[in-house]
């Protein structure tokens, strides 16, 4: 029996893949919000070549030379395994493949475009890139890719997860990047929050309005984001690529292709290559989007313009929304407690191409604990969102007796969220709503 499937290091894509250039309709253009121009800031903000990489619509962007070799020396192409142990126990006659981004050193799929983005700064001469993050796996690829390329990382950490995930910020520091609990005291944005509410969890469109205002203090610091902006999931699509790769070398086709979402990277990263195929008519795989119901902002928020950040420095952009001011509650999955959902991922689901689904926290632990007694790998509580729903259809393919095949991205492991794991097993766990 074949467990895994792998591919060599000459198999790691030499091109990241644009779904804008086959979008079924045109994808709606970022706007100013009255009385300001948020779109001049922009060179301001980011790294040029990031900002011509979000707005291309070329198909293929080559990925740099520089940039591949350090996928390839960080763990990439990563594995393809058939959950055989997860399979027996549903007694299910589907097949259940994972692509296991969390043998990447710092745990996730984050690292693909936080190499690329330090990369790209580190050419265009910027000493500090700032950041925010839920979870702490954005940060912490961020802090590597950074120290990697001689450049500085700050980070702007929800504090909730600062609070929950102690050692997440340990790692940052080990790899040289500065950590400070958002809402924090080194901002206008986070100072202005605190003597509002001072016991606020914080959230991930505050930490991005305190990462973005730091950046604007000095034409050498540059922001850079670890998704919902389409260059992200743009870097992440070596995922999907590998996988098409991995599964033609098994004769296999998806039937149903699963991620959770949050600003939309792992999603697009691993299924924009497939849903390609289904935009020009040449499949019929099912995509599935799983999101918190603490958090459900593709099948509960509204599709409008609306700012990415909690301030407004950004520009309007045009997505699925909870509103910019939405704070969720402080769930285990930090990195899915955002209030916005990318331009891309939001306009594939208003044409009927992607199926958003939400579940509750307690009942993905569950699918955690019964994943990692299963497979031995214990995986992120963003991640339990995907398994759950993958493990609900292999529950129906038993009772329809449908052998289908169900490809999940595995987008990060656990090991830095027992505390969330531990409430659930000795059943302090809070059910989100």
């Amino acid at each position: 029996m074949q467990y895994r499937i792998d591919l060599t290091n000459d198999e790691v894509p030499t091109k990241w893949y644009n779904i804008n250039a086959d979008l079924p309709v045109e994808l709606p253009a970022p706007k100013n919000s009255e009385g300001k121009d948020q779109i001049a800031t922009l060179p301001q903000i980011f790294v040029n070549e990031c900002l011509n990489q979000e707005f291309s619509t070329e198909r293929y962007i080559k990925i740099p030379n520089e940039v591949r070799e350090l996928y390839q020396r960080l763990g990439r192409p990563t594995p393809l395994c058939r959950a055989r142990g997860l399979e027996e126990k549903l007694n299910t006659p589907a097949k259940i493949y994972y692509k296991r981004e969390d043998t990447s050193p710092t745990g996730s799929h984050k690292l693909n475009s936080a190499i690329a983005q330090a990369y790209y700064a580190k050419k265009e001469g910027i000493e500090r890139i700032t950041t925010e993050t839920g979870a702490g796996q954005w940060g912490t690829a961020l802090s590597l890719a950074a120290s990697m390329m001689g450049i500085d990382c700050t980070v702007y950490m929800v504090r909730v997860s600062y609070d929950q995930k102690p050692f997440r910020k340990t790692i940052m520091e080990l790899y040289d990047g500065q950590v400070h609990a958002s809402p924090s005291e080194n901002t206008e944005v986070g100072r202005k929050v605190l003597a509002e509410n001072p016991d606020t969890p914080g959230s991930l469109g505050i930490a991005i309005s305190e990462a973005v205002e730091d950046a604007l203090t000095d034409d050498k610091v540059k922001y850079t984001l670890g998704s919902v902006l389409n260059h992200v999931i743009l870097h992440q699509t070596v995922i999907g690529q590998e996988i098409k790769v991995q599964l033609e070398k098994v004769e296999e086709e998806p039937d149903t292709m699963i991620a959770c979402v949050g600003g939309g990277s792992n999603f697009g990263g691993s299924l924009f290559p497939f849903l390609k195929d289904k935009i020009q008519g040449n499949s019929d795989s099912e995509f599935i989007a799983v999101e918190p119901s603490a958090c459900p902002t593709l099948t509960h928020g509204e599709y409008r313009y609306d700012f990415g950040d909690n301030i407004g420095f950004t520009p309007l952009l045009k997505m699925f929304t909870l509103g910019h001011d939405f704070v969720a509650p402080s769930v285990h999955a930090g990195g899915l407690r955002y209030h916005g959902m990318n331009t891309q991922v939001s306009l594939l689901k208003n044409e009927g191409y992607i199926n958003p689904v939400t579940v509750h926290q307690r009942d993905v632990f569950e699918a955690g604990k019964l994943f990692a007694m299963c497979e031995g790998v214990i995986p992120a509580p963003e991640t339990n969102h995907a398994i759950k729903v993958a493990i609900d259809e292999a529950k129906k393919c038993k009772e329809t007796g449908e052998e289908k095949t169900i490809v999940v991205n595995f987008s990060g492991h656990g090991l830095m969220d027992f505390k969330g794991y531990a409430s659930y097993m000795d059943g302090t766990m809070e059910n989100s709503k």
